[in-house]
């Protein structure tokens, strides 16, 4: 019995150090953006985690914010990208995604939208209704960095302009 209990004991600690990367339950271990500071649960749709190989691991809530991420760590080389499906808001391989550049919907952090889609029907379907283009997880990392400065000054002016609004009560 005591074997069995110690055996039981050793297999649960095992899998509390699982990554949270193997885990949907992410945006409970990290609730927040690194960057912004938005809620990740909220964006589930478009949110990233990266573990990186000396095991910490990153979470954002958008392929704008781990970009950031990924250039100021350019010293850590990630293990694992994951990203949340538009759809499902299932955790997928981000580097194995299909991606959708652009379209009508807006963006998470960015004027030209980024999804990720774990089935190739899926992102077919989303750019037939709404635009875009498929592409690879390359092509979008390339795109984010292209409209970085472009997405930042946007996100400085609307911060801004919210400071500025008069509080309505």
């Amino acid at each position: 019995m005591k074997r069995t209990v110690l055996i039981l004991v050793l297999v649960v600690s095992c899998f509390s150090f699982l990554p949270v990367a193997l885990s949907q339950d992410d945006t409970k271990e990290i609730p927040e953006c690194n960057y912004c500071g938005m809620d990740r649960e909220k964006f589930a749709h478009s949110r990233i985690l990266i573990e990186y190989d000396e095991e910490t691991e990153e979470g954002m809530c958008s392929i704008h914010c781990a970009a950031i991420d990924l250039a100021i760590n350019i010293d850590k080389t990630p293990k694992a990208i994951m990203v949340g499906d538009y759809g499902t808001k299932k955790l997928i391989n981000a580097e194995k995604a299909i991606w959708v550049i652009g379209g009508s919907k807006p963006g998470v952090m960015t004027k030209k939208a980024k999804w990720a889609f774990e089935k190739k029907e899926d992102a077919d379907k989303f750019v037939k209704e709404n635009g875009g283009k498929v592409s690879t997880f390359d092509e979008a990392m390339k795109a984010t960095y292209e409209d970085m400065y472009a997405d930042t000054k946007m996100i400085r002016d609307r911060r801004r302009m919210k400071k500025t609004e008069p509080n309505k009560k």
